[in-house]
């Protein structure tokens, strides 16, 4: 096989799938459309698989160090009183709090530091237009809004739920599963009494507010509204922050105080969840992984450790087959269960959890209080989602890496 690979998004997925590459000895270029990399991003979890890749990458530890320090999660009333909590040095890998939580960008920075010894980040451009795909081709042609045309073995798409790279090579071939869920994600000034746990309240009208921690000095806000989706998606920052505004205005606890931090934030997130569901991953010479190919929407809680092996299991099947159609056969082969499993999250899943009703938030509270007792962990493992059986790691265990000279430069 050749060797030119390019990656476009510098994500979780892809700079995993950058290291990997890179380790492998391909010739690895990654283009990111921002004009440089792209830190800030809420708290996600590593679990099983994703730990033990990172482990392989000699980066576990360094992922722990750089971990929110939430310790746990724990739901709270009207007034901040405690209703059930669930530390993670008592639940462990069966609560919603995971042992290594780290932000989005502490993470995807963390795998970009390392890899960029190995591949060429290229920030500030995108792709335009790949062609040719036709059956047969021996090569990707690939036009970027620099202006440049280069050529490609393989194109490997590692970017979010709406990537338009995807919508280029696989158009119309996404069918979403909206989870009726709309969330709101931010960075608000921390105040004395946030400690190290989630905490999570519920008002009426399936709305919910969470404070988590963090390692930078702010707190990680996050405003669900359980309700269909109706374009929300599409609005400016600017409607979805008037919208948010109303529709929290009485919720009570520390909304007036979420709110207020909503109005300065700079790294506001807005989404409307729902699932990328697509019948290939592949086309030709074009592969996708991580979002692109499977958002399981954080519903799952496991879309970093989806990503992370996924970027692992994409470079090391092209490391080990000749033929790229056979990699990306075994690669789909590989991740399709673990993905499908993951997607399988119900959909009154969001409505259990984000009740309308006073009676629906007594229910849940009822039943949280009982499965928070350390004896009962099994009706927690039932209530939080717990990673499904993934791809066998060690037929890659043996492949042997390519230690390239590191680079210079950004």
């Amino acid at each position: 096989m050749s060797r030119r690979i390019l990656i476009t998004g510098a994500s979780v997925a892809g700079n995993t799938a950058a290291w990997w590459l890179g380790h492998y000895g391909f010739d690895v270029t990654v283009v990111e459309s921002t004009p440089e990399f792209r830190d800030g991003g809420q708290n996600i979890d590593i679990r099983g698989l994703g730990r033990e890749v990172l482990r392989r990458m000699d980066l576990e530890q360094a992922a722990l160090d750089r971990g929110t320090g939430e310790e746990g999660t724990v739901w709270i009333d009207e007034h901040g009183g405690e209703v059930a909590k669930f530390l993670t040095a008592d639940f462990g890998s069966a609560g919603p709090t995971a042992e290594m939580e780290i932000l989005r960008g502490d993470l995807a920075r963390l795998l970009y530091e390392s890899a960029r010894n190995y591949a060429t980040f290229r920030f500030g451009d995108r792709i335009d237009r790949i062609d040719p795909i036709e059956e047969g081709a021996e090569a990707v042609s690939v036009a970027f809004s620099s202006g440049q045309t280069e050529q490609y073995d393989a194109v490997v798409i590692a970017e979010g739920v709406g990537s338009s790279t995807r919508e280029l090579v696989f158009p119309q071939e996404n069918k979403p599963r909206w989870m009726d869920l709309t969330i709101a994600y931010f960075t608000i000034p921390r105040h004395a009494d946030d400690d190290k746990m989630w905490r999570w309240y519920n008002a009426t009208d399936g709305r919910s507010i969470s404070l988590r921690p963090d390692t930078h000095g702010t707190t990680r806000a996050m405003l669900s509204l359980q309700q269909p989706p109706n374009g929300e998606q599409e609005w400016t920052v600017e409607q979805q922050k008037a919208y948010l505004r109303e529709r929290f205005d009485d919720s009570g606890w520390q909304a007036h105080r979420v709110l207020a931090g909503l109005e300065e934030t700079e790294d506001f997130y807005f989404d409307v969840l729902r699932q990328v569901r697509m019948d290939r991953w592949s086309k030709r010479r074009v592969v996708l992984t991580g979002d692109a190919a499977w958002c399981a929407t954080p519903l799952a809680g496991i879309g970093a450790t989806l990503a992370v092996t996924g970027g692992y299991v994409i470079a090391s099947e092209l490391r080990r087959n000749g033929d790229i159609r056979q990699a990306f056969s075994a690669y789909e082969e590989a991740m399709r269960p673990m993905v499908e499993k993951g997607q399988g999250v119900p959909k009154i899943a969001p409505r259990m959890m984000n009740p309308h009703s006073r009676l629906g938030i007594n229910l849940l509270h009822n039943t949280l209080r009982i499965a928070s007792k350390p004896a009962i962990r099994g009706l927690a493992t039932k209530l939080f989602a717990s990673e499904p059986d993934g791809p066998d790691l060690s037929r890659y265990e043996k492949l042997p890496l390519h230690q390239r000279p590191h680079r210079t430069g950004p």
